[in-house]
């Protein structure tokens, strides 16, 4: 039984660090957001409540400047403020906007953040048995490479999850009339966004898809729902 404690205690230990990591989270979005009320923003969000028979679709502005959408922990949607100060000079149209905060909707329908308190958890358990086993036929690199290949996991999990969020959005987009054209368009904007342009970063250690993909994940979508 002994054995097998050091594992007990990573499992117990990514549970914490994850609900430590969460409430930290929160405390720091409840301290730099506001309620988004852009008069053009706002039909749009209301069009996607419709569609989802919501009365109401809260979206905060989080007051930090990195492009970037988020779906907090406990539910919320957010858009940083240098992502809304991009539409605000016209780099992204309010549709595109929009096809954002469909994306982080998809995140919380689909339970995204409490998949990845199980699959942090669990990655930690493995990581440390991995360690366990290798350290003692690979002394002084096994540990490396029982993080390395947990991190391979963790990426492609988190792109799982991105494709999965797309997906959502595009059904979602769709039904509220919007469509996937910004949706797509957005994709080919990211990387200028974001400043990740040149990125040299293997594909298979990305968190998140490659543009070319995910476009072509949602046209065949477009394709399979008969959408021109």
């Amino acid at each position: 039984m002994l054995r097998f404690a050091p594992i007990l205690l990573a499992i117990i230990y990514g549970l914490i660090m994850f609900r430590f990591s969460a409430w930290r989270t929160s405390r720091e979005l409840d301290a730099k957001s506001t309620e988004l009320v852009d008069p053009t923003l706002v039909p749009l969000i209301k069009d996607m409540a419709k569609a989802l028979d919501l009365p109401r679709i809260k979206v905060n502005i989080y007051e930090i400047e990195p492009v970037n959408g988020l779906a907090a922990p406990d539910g919320r949607i957010f858009i940083t403020r240098g992502f809304y100060n991009k539409f605000r000079t016209g780099e992204v149209t309010a549709s595109e906007m929009a096809s954002v905060i469909a994306h982080e909707l998809g995140h919380v329908a689909l339970g995204h953040s409490r998949r990845r308190m199980i699959d942090f958890s669990g990655q930690n358990a493995l990581r440390t048995a991995l360690a366990m086993v290798l350290g003692r036929f690979l002394p002084g690199i096994g540990v490396w490479i029982a993080n390395s290949a947990i991190s391979l996991l963790a990426a492609r999990l988190s792109r799982s999850d991105e494709f999965e969020a797309d997906e959502y959005a595009s059904a979602l987009l769709t039904k509220a009339g919007i469509g996937t054209g910004p949706q797509k368009s957005l994709f080919e904007k990211l990387e200028h966004l974001t400043g990740a342009h040149g990125a040299k970063t293997p594909a298979w250690m990305l968190s998140h898809p490659k543009t070319p993909e995910r476009i072509k994940a949602i046209e065949a979508l477009e394709t399979k729902w008969g959408i021109s």
